[in-house]
């Protein structure tokens, strides 16, 4: 597979921008804001553990090179990190089969983990089928594309064995696919703040945020280390620390509106300022916030401190 990922044009140009009405958007906004509040309200010990930067930049060339709609990626994500956190809690709380030797700790969780490993890239690949499904205006993986593609990376799989797959994630998922994902929080905001101030040019904005969404997601721990230690202000922070600032790291609508904000300070750092205040008014997030999410992402991007201050926002 081919190791440029980045959108291209032709997809990141499938968001039509002001067409919804206002009524609409507000629903959505307070449906997002809703679900995105429920899901930091229940969040598993394991949160995050999935979304490792090998495995995202994994799944974004699979869907780059199925030619499938960058938000096929981003659901495939949230559906791996899903089923793998239940599937592995499953298979560990199952009790140790007869006869197994009750002197060799660990044994049944090694045959488990061994067991998966094998599994795991059909299972990867499976979350990616499904979220093709999900998408209105890109094709979707048939079984003939999928077989093809898994044997031209080197995985030899029958059309039962990947329905077999398909069935077992869906399984796990409970049904429930419809789940947001960082990309629908980027374009559902930019669509609102489009709205609130016409003279912003979203559309551009839009082009640029898939490529800064999918930066902060495949350098998510760099990133988010960085802004563990300046909202803490801690060099070593503590693991009690870390422990809570996991409803940082899974904030989907932070994460959408630190995107914005960066994306704007690259195209148009005059405007930066005005956009953050009204991201701020939409979603209730400080601007503080922003400012360090900001700033956390700029330096990552550039290697060295940018010129934005959290303290001047």
């Amino acid at each position: 597979m081919a190791k440029s990922f980045f959108c291209t044009p032709s997809q990141s140009l499938s968001f039509k921008f002001r067409e919804a009405s206002f009524d609409l958007l507000s629903d959505f906004l307070v449906n997002l804001n809703d679900r995105n509040k429920d899901n930091l309200n229940s969040l598993a010990k394991c949160s995050g553990v999935f979304k490792d930067k090998r495995l995202m930049e994994y799944i974004f060339l699979i869907t780059q090179d199925l030619g499938l709609d960058p938000l096929a990626g981003y659901h495939a994500i949230e559906f791996l990190q899903r089923f793998m956190v239940k599937h592995l809690t499953d298979l560990l709380t199952t009790p140790t089969p007869e006869g197994a030797a009750a002197d060799q700790p660990g044994s049944h969780e090694d045959a488990v983990l061994n067991k998966l490993k094998d599994k795991f890239p059909l299972i990867v690949f499976s979350c990616v089928q499904l979220a093709s499904k999900l998408s209105l205006h890109s094709h979707i993986i048939d079984n003939n594309t999928a077989v093809r593609f898994l044997h031209s990376v080197g995985h030899a799989v029958s059309k039962q064995t990947l329905l077999e797959s398909e069935l077992m994630v869906l399984k796990g998922l409970e049904f429930r696919l419809n789940a947001p994902n960082p990309l629908t929080y980027v374009e559902i905001l930019l669509e609102v703040l489009g709205h609130n101030e016409p003279s912003i040019p979203v559309e551009r904005l839009h082009q640029l945020c898939h490529h800064v969404l999918q930066l902060v997601s495949l350098q998510r721990a760099a990133i988010y280390d960085s802004l563990l230690v300046t909202t803490t202000r801690c060099v070593s922070p503590s693991t009690e620390h870390r422990e809570k600032f996991v409803t940082v790291t899974e904030d989907c609508m932070l994460l959408g509106v630190g995107v914005i904000a960066v994306a704007t300070f690259i195209l148009y750092v005059r405007n930066w300022e005005p956009v953050v205040r009204e991201l701020s008014h939409i979603t209730g997030i400080s601007r503080r916030s922003i400012g360090d999410f900001t700033h956390v992402t700029l330096t990552h991007i550039v290697g060295t401190s940018s010129s934005v201050t959290s303290t001047g926002v």
